[in-house]
């Protein structure tokens, strides 16, 4: 079962970007985001209970998880949907916090001291290769300043969650960790739209069948995934399957969204898996 982690966690995680549009033409970004991880920081909880699990931790472990929430659900999440509100195309915002992989390779060395091999950097670059050939570059699309700005602030939180996670915030059970990240996402938004934002959610089908998938499938399902990932293999090693992530989003557009799949971006997912199979295997 665990060794399928990794296939379940790039589907999962790739239909996020599916469901973000239709979630940012019925709210704001943040405030979507406060009421998804209000629901998630409850389902944990009630989840931690009913596991019996110790709620009530120590004062540095409380810290340590809530500030990867900040980072994770807050600045990354946050950044992606504020960009693509904005007008940032998705695929440009998804090819940017792609470029993971490879800050995580340079930072987990000194940070972490995990030996990164001259395959693992092939893998990588192959990796980044094929994801850009399969999401393009379209120099006709006009990609507005705070969109991109809040893109590069989505993939320094995301990188510097990652390491956080492993370096300092393996040591509490995975439920109650993700339920103080996911508190952390909440307080976060929260804190935005009380000083930048104006609070908007309308609760229509659409809204709430994108909402619900996001919930259920990614908040609690991939990202419970990713956490257990980062605990049990190397950081260098898991964040390089998020390469993979581009090319499958591409692909469910193509089979759910009637989007064009060409023949370069077949390639790029072939480059792409080649990469991530050179860059994680033993």
């Amino acid at each position: 079962m665990i060794r399928i982690f990794p296939l379940l966690f790039v589907i999962l995680w790739s239909s996020a970007f599916i469901t973000t549009k239709p979630i940012i033409d019925n709210s704001d970004p943040f405030s979507a985001l406060a009421f998804r991880f209000s629901i998630v920081t409850i389902g944990f909880f009630l989840f931690s209970l009913y596991l019996k699990q110790k709620i009530l931790v120590n004062k540095k472990n409380l810290i340590e998880a809530f500030f990867s929430g900040v980072l994770f659900h807050g600045l990354y999440l946050g950044g992606v949907f504020f960009s693509i509100s904005k007008g940032m195309p998705t695929g440009i915002a998804a090819l940017i916090v792609t470029l993971q992989p490879i800050l995580t390779n340079v930072l987990s060395g000194p940070i972490l001291n995990e030996k990164v091999t001259a395959k693992q950097w092939v893998g990588v670059l192959l990796g980044f290769t094929g994801a850009t050939l399969v999401l393009g570059f379209d120099l006709g699309t006009k990609i507005p300043l705070d969109g991109l700005i809040a893109t590069i602030i989505a993939l320094i939180a995301i990188t510097s969650s990652t390491i956080w996670q492993k370096k300092l915030s393996n040591n509490l059970p995975l439920s109650v960790s993700n339920m103080y990240q996911a508190l952390g996402g909440v307080i976060f938004h929260i804190t935005v739209i009380g000083f930048f934002s104006k609070p908007y959610i309308d609760f229509t089908q659409t809204f709430i069948i994108a909402m619900s998938h996001q919930i259920f499938l990614v908040s609690f399902g991939a990202f419970t995934i990713l956490m257990y990932l980062i605990k049990k293999n190397s950081a260098s090693k898991t964040v390089s399957i998020f390469f993979l992530i581009p090319a499958t989003s591409a692909l469910m557009a193509w089979l759910f969204l009637n989007e064009n799949l060409t023949n370069l971006d077949l390639i790029g997912f072939l480059i792409t898996t080649v990469g991530v199979y050179i860059a994680t295997r033993e």
